[in-house]
């Protein structure tokens, strides 16, 4: 009997997905968002020397602008149990991992002349930390949030067919 509750309820939470939003995916990848705009805001409001005015960063903020418009587009897609948008959330995830090394890596090995003369480290520890956090949780976010999708876009598929197939 015991058994029989427990697959009714399984069964409750299988067919409730077809009238809820898959909010956890969703959630997910709108944080990522949000630590890439912190991300943005620690890199951009350094004002050391002239080290940033580079078409690297000019570059930099374009993806930065992309990602976020992307991402936004993965949260809303993946909302609606589109698996699609669940991949499209894979690539993002591991760019932000890669980004550590293009900018915070450089920035922090770098040092330059600032308008006194003196020599400063471009990207301090602090600032170095910060940014590698926001870019690793923003990143795993968007991995996570693509699992979780791909995995209840499966089970709501599988769900479905069987309710086709019992019709």
């Amino acid at each position: 009997m015991a058994n029989t509750a427990f697959e009714d309820e399984k069964y409750v939470r299988r067919d409730r997905m077809r009238y809820e939003k898959n909010t956890m995916s969703s959630r997910l990848a709108i944080i990522a968002i949000v630590l890439n705009a912190l991300f943005f805001v620690s890199i951009y409001k350094s004002n050391v020397g002239n080290y940033y005015y580079t078409i690297k960063i000019g570059v930099s903020i374009v993806y930065n602008l992309l990602f976020m418009m992307f991402v936004f587009l993965v949260a809303e897609g993946s909302k609606n149990y589109n698996v699609a948008y669940s991949y499209l959330a894979i690539p993002f995830g591991i760019m932000q991992f890669v980004r550590i090394f293009i900018i915070p890596a450089k920035a922090h090995a770098a040092t330059t002349l600032v308008a006194s003369g003196d020599e400063v480290q471009v990207m301090g520890d602090a600032q170095y930390t910060r940014v590698m956090i926001y870019l690793v949780v923003s990143g795993a976010c968007l991995l996570i949030s693509a699992a979780v999708g791909i995995w209840k876009c499966g089970v709501l598929k599988k769900h479905l067919a069987q309710l086709a197939e019992n019709k």
